[in-house]
């Protein structure tokens, strides 16, 4: 078993907390085929990413925002498969309040449904698209989570299940934990630990208030 110590950890919520992967194929297939695209490519695109940058990526010639509106409300209205993944409850419950937070490239909105949906805990701390103006693979968002928490960027951990992610996490100056949920393990590379799945993290409170993880 290994570990380190950290301040605080920073979720990722699709495809770490929670797997929306057949809402999440099912609305950028049918928006992709309305528009003449490749599905499969832009689901890959998708994922991990703010809708509005996958738009801006796939159809920069398109009108991002109100391509965005139509795209969420889609996203608000598919819940239908939408599971929590295995470990996540457990490891959310055995954390002080203070030391997690959610950094989603979904809306606030969307997080929050999704949340609801799933039977989590709706956070206190939680960055959003709606938080940010550049969604990962920028630091940006990670940042606001260590800024929102009180830490200092070296003092959180993150967990995630995509390469912006892991890139965003890395450029922040944070190590990473990653979950081959949605990309094959090998596409996780940069990740500072990869692991089997969400279930094998143990975090332990220590009396300083600091958390030592094990997997």
């Amino acid at each position: 078993m290994h570990s380190f110590e950290t301040k605080a950890i920073l979720f990722d919520l699709d495809g770490v907390l929670i797997d929306s992967t057949p809402c999440v194929t099912r609305v950028w297939t049918g928006w992709a085929i309305e528009h003449g695209y490749e599905p499969a490519e832009v689901v890959r695109i998708a994922h991990g990413r703010r809708a509005i940058e996958t738009i801006q990526i796939v159809a920069p010639h398109l009108d991002s925002n109100t391509e965005l509106r139509e795209v969420e409300r889609r996203e608000l209205d598919d819940t239908e498969g939408l599971v929590v993944v295995p470990g996540a409850s457990d490891l959310l419950n055995s954390l002080p309040p203070d030391r997690w937070a959610i950094v989603t490239s979904g809306t606030r909105a969307l997080a929050t449904r999704r949340l609801q949906v799933a039977g989590l805990p709706v956070p206190g701390k939680m960055v959003t698209a709606d938080d940010v103006t550049l969604g990962k693979p920028n630091p940006a968002p990670y940042l606001a989570g260590a800024t929102m928490l009180g830490l200092a960027p070296p003092d959180c951990v993150v967990v995630e299940d995509a390469p912006s992610g892991i890139r965003a996490a890395n450029a922040a100056g944070m190590r990473s934990f990653a979950v081959p949920t949605t990309y094959a393990a090998a596409e996780l590379h940069e990740a500072t630990v990869l692991l089997r799945n969400l279930a094998q993290l143990r975090p332990i409170t220590n009396g300083n208030g600091s958390l030592t993880i094990f997997w």
